[in-house]
Order: structure tokens, then C-alpha cells, then sequence
């Protein structure tokens, strides 16, 4: 026996491996889209709260960008008001569902249906309907009263107090307001209709998918090389082709809205989700992060994720609003 190999100290046992980046993606992949499938088919009330969190947590990962770029957004003013906002807009779009009063109502219900009605009641709620006017007019004008206050109470510390207030009011503007735009279309005329929520989710996944795809094995012709030098015309087409083809092929999943308005919603997803991702791409390289946040493990922040829906969402509820 040889005592020298005996002193010897044994080789540390390699470390153990945990799961490899792809299959992260995909366990958190598949656990954030149940999730959602859950909640958006689980009723009106579950909608609210899962897209209200979500927009908060947007709304969290956007001012700490802007944190990365040197400035001071209240961020808390700013997720305070951000679901009140998505609750109102809520509220209002949804009031069929909760009180029993006509759903699609705006800031005031419909000049026919104030004509056409004799009831006391259905009066009144039409005067509740003006209150909301009044208290988003008043909202504004207390976060506005907020943030300089902040700033008063905070200067010299924190610099640029002005573009401080300016970046706190974009974050609402650019992340709050489109998301509780999303009751737009989930509320018509018929209730709560979760199946259109779920119809946006596809399209803006094929949109996502079909431009991977085709990108990957097709581009050569750069689409905006100094924000997001991996995209490419051809990945446009090819994901924009997928889109189309998922609003034609989705009249067997919602036969209820026509071929028209199917394609439609296929189209501004096309054009306007690319844009969205470009503009979020432009906003972390501007910053010099990398993603928006670590909410979702190997996908990055909730912002990377539903950065397609901030600039899709306003078009469609003003389409749907328009033409219905």
C-alpha cells in the first residue's frame, strides 16, 4: 500500500448541472401560458387582476430602464396609477359583467341609447358614466400635483426633477394605458368574450414565430441593424404570412367575428407588433441593458415579452371603438 497515494487528496466531484437554458425556457414557457390560459378563460374578475399585475410589473421593469439611464421616476406614484387606470378602464368597459348596466360604454354611454331610454335608472347611469370624466381629469391632475411635490421635497438630491416627472408620465403613457386598453376588446356587447384575449395571444406568437423561423433560414436584408441588428425583412414577411394565415384559420376557433375583421387584427399585429419589439430594443440598448427585467427565467422580464401589445393594443381598441 502506498501511503503517498493514500495522503492524497481525492479530485472534487464535478458540479452538478442544472437545466440547460432552452429547457428553462421552455418550463417557464409552458408555466406563464397556462397562466394566462387560466386566468383569461377564467372570468372577467381573474382577467382583471392577472393583466393589472402584469402591467404593474411592465410598468416596474420600464422605470428601471430609466433608473439605468441616470433618471429618478416615482415609481411608485406611477404603479399606484397605472392600476387605477387598468381598474377604471376596467370597470367601465366591463360594467355589464359586474352591474348589470350596458357594456361598452367610453367615458359616456352612447347618445342612442340616452335618447331611446325612459328609466330612471338607466338616467342615472348615465351620470355615472360622466363621474368617470371627472375622475380620470381628477387623477391626472392629483399625480401631476404628486410628482412636483416630489420633486420640491427632493431637489438638489435628485437631478433633472422636470424629466424625473416627464419619465414617471411616459411609463403611464407608453406601458399603463395601452394594457388596460385590453378591455377594450375583451368586452363587447356580449359580455366578456375571453376567446378574442386568447385570438391577440396567437396572432402576436405566430407574428413572433413565423419571423424566427423565416429570419432564421431567409434573412439577409437587415431591418433596423443599429437597435436589433437580428432582424430582418425577411423574418418581417415570414412572420407577417403566419399572422395572416392565423386570422384566416382562426374563423373555425371564432366564427362569430368575420373574415374581414379577422384579417384586420392579423395586419396590425403584423405591422404594429414588430414595431413594439423595435421600440423596447431601442429603449434597453439606449440604457445598455440587456433584458427588461428576470420575472420570467430564461425569457427575460415581463417587458420583453408583451413589448408587441403596448404599440397593438392602442389600434385595435381604436378600431374596435370605430368600427366595433
Amino acid at each position: 500500500m502506498n501511503p503517498a497515494l493514500d495522503s492524497a487528496p481525492l479530485p472534487d466531484s464535478p458540479p452538478k448541472k442544472g437545466p440547460s437554458n432552452l429547457r428553462l425556457r421552455a418550463i417557464w414557457g409552458a408555466l406563464a401560458a397556462a397562466l394566462l390560459f387560466s386566468c383569461t378563460f377564467g372570468g372577467p374578475i381573474s382577467f382583471g387582476v392577472f393583466f393589472a399585475a402584469v402591467q404593474a410589473v411592465i410598468l416596474k421593469e420600464f422605470y428601471r430602464i430609466m433608473r439605468a439611464e441616470g433618471y429618478r421616476p416615482a415609481s411608485w406614484a406611477g404603479a399606484v396609477v397605472g392600476v387605477l387606470t387598468f381598474a377604471i378602464i376596467h370597470l367601465t368597459y366591463g360594467s355589464s359583467s359586474y352591474f348589470d348596466l350596458p357594456s361598452g360604454w367610453t367615458i359616456y354611454p352612447p347618445m342612442s341609447f340616452v335618447m331611446e331610454t325612459k328609466s330612471i335608472v338607466q338616467v342615472l347611469a348615465s351620470a355615472a358614466g360622466s363621474f368617470l370624466n371627472i375622475w380620470f381629469i381628477g387623477l391626472g391632475l392629483i399625480i401631476l400635483v404628486v410628482l412636483l411635490l416630489r420633486e420640491i421635497v427632493l431637489w438638489p438630491n435628485h437631478g433633472q426633477p422636470f424629466a424625473n416627472i416627464g419619465v414617471t408620465l411616459m411609463g403611464l403613457l407608453y406601458v399603463s394605458l395601452p394594457m388596460a386598453l385590453l378591455n377594450v376588446i375583451a368586452f363587447t356587447d356580449k359580455g366578456y368574450t375571453p376567446r378574442r384575449i386568447f385570438f391577440l395571444c396567437v396572432l402576436i406568437w405566430a407574428a413572433d414565430t413565423g419571423a424566427y423561423f423565416a429570419g432564421k433560414n431567409l434573412g439577409k436584408h437587415k431591418l433596423a441593424p443599429s437597435i436589433s441588428p437580428a432582424k430582418t425583412w425577411e423574418g418581417w414577411a415570414g412572420g407577417a404570412l403566419l399572422t395572416l394565415a392565423t386570422g384566416w384559420a382562426a374563423g373555425y376557433f371564432l366564427p362569430d367575428i368575420p373574415l374581414s375583421h379577422r384579417l384586420v387584427a392579423a395586419g396590425v399585429v403584423a405591422i404594429f407588433g414588430p414595431l413594439g419589439d423595435l421600440a423596447e430594443s431601442m429603449l434597453k440598448r439606449s440604457a445598455g441593458v440587456k433584458d427588461s427585467g428576470t420575472f420570467l427565467p430564461g425569457h427575460g422580464g415581463l417587458l420583453d415579452r408583451f413589448d408587441a401589445f403596448l404599440l397593438v393594443l392602442p389600434v385595435l381598441a381604436l378600431l374596435q371603438v370605430l368600427v366595433g
